[in-house]
């Protein structure tokens, strides 16, 4: 009990750094959003009257003379009410909703390609070791090219191939704009026929990582005492590669799992860019565009959150799958 209310004290401390972090960093930046919204008024006809960038500059908090540490609190109490802010680029929307509207997508379509990839390359690694030397070993190097392509080449290919010449998946989108959305089966298909294509790109692209890591594991795992233990007591060599080779080799690349699992939000940049897919890398090129800081706090703040939560997660999970983490000292 002792050695999981330590990992999760010791997070909660890392999510107040974020936090603080989150915080300041905003205010030392450039620019002021106030200015932005008052540009928009000017295009549009409006008349810079000085009660209206008053009135902004209330509801987007950017003028007030309490001292810093009362600000600091009031923002602490805003998180803690899950209330980030106002959004510039889709003014007047509150973050919280435009971060809601896009982070299902982004957690559908990369966290799914990222579990995949993971689970595919896990697999295959385990049974690529456990037959080094044939003719399986000679296809890791392939894999291998197609992890140090770059990811928008690959990315690229794939549309100039699949889209644009057989026409099989659609150029851009996450779903036919012509279906409303909902829990129907036609939308439904509609979104696995868009995004089929930027799932393929992220999977080829990172399986092979996970499948070189998992082979070198278990062929370094295979020679331990334990294993060769495990085989002279006669047990089935199924139960040997599953309980105590593959267990043991998988620890590695489970800790990079919680690693790339955090970061499923922040990598879905390049790949929303590409296929133009309505997620949270879409909305956080938007904020950089729009010196929309509101928005830009609250998408880091979903990405510190996403990255503690998936290695707190995994490192409780290490905890149960090798027991030796849990002695102390």
């Amino acid at each position: 009990m002792r050695y999981y209310a330590r990992k999760l004290g010791f997070y909660l401390i890392a999510l107040w750094a974020a936090l603080t972090l989150n915080f300041f960093i905003p205010r030392l930046m450039p620019g002021n959003p106030v200015d932005i919204l008052m540009a928009k008024l000017q295009q549009r006809g409006g008349s810079p009257d000085p009660a209206v960038r008053r009135a902004y500059e209330l509801l987007l908090g950017t003028d007030t003379d309490e001292p810093l540490i009362v600000q600091y609190l009031a923002y602490l109490g805003a998180m803690a009410r899950g209330d980030l802010g106002i959004s510039v680029s889709v003014f007047p929307t509150p973050v919280s909703e435009v971060i809601g509207q896009a982070l299902p997508w982004t957690i559908v379509l990369v966290g799914i390609a990222t579990f995949l990839s993971f689970l595919l390359g896990v697999v295959l690694g385990a049974i690529v070791g456990r037959r080094r030397g044939s003719w399986l070993d000679s296809l890791v190097p392939a894999t291998t090219i197609l992890a140090a392509v770059p990811y928008f080449w690959l990315a690229l290919l794939l549309v100039a191939l699949f889209s644009s010449v057989l026409g099989w998946f659609p150029l851009l989108g996450g779903y036919d704009v012509a279906l409303v959305p909902g829990w129907n089966a036609e939308f439904v298909g509609s979104v696995l026929h868009h995004g089929f294509l930027p799932a393929a790109t992220i999977v080829l692209s990172s399986v092979g990582g996970w499948l070189l890591g998992m082979r070198n594991m278990m062929v370094s795992t295979m020679s331990e005492d334990y294993v060769l233990t495990a085989r002279a007591k006669g047990l089935r060599e199924s139960r040997v590669m599953t309980r105590y080779a593959a267990r043991n080799a998988v620890l590695p690349s489970i800790a990079g799992f919680a690693i790339s699992l955090g970061f499923v939000v922040a990598g879905s940049i390049v790949t929303e860019q590409v296929f133009s897919y309505p997620g949270i890398g879409s909305k956080l090129l938007q904020a950089v565009q729009n010196n929309d800081y509101a928005l830009m706090q609250g998408i880091f703040l979903v990405i510190t959150v996403a990255v503690l939560g998936a290695n707190l997660i995994v490192d409780l999970l290490y905890g149960v799958i090798d027991p030796r983490t849990r002695v102390e000292g």
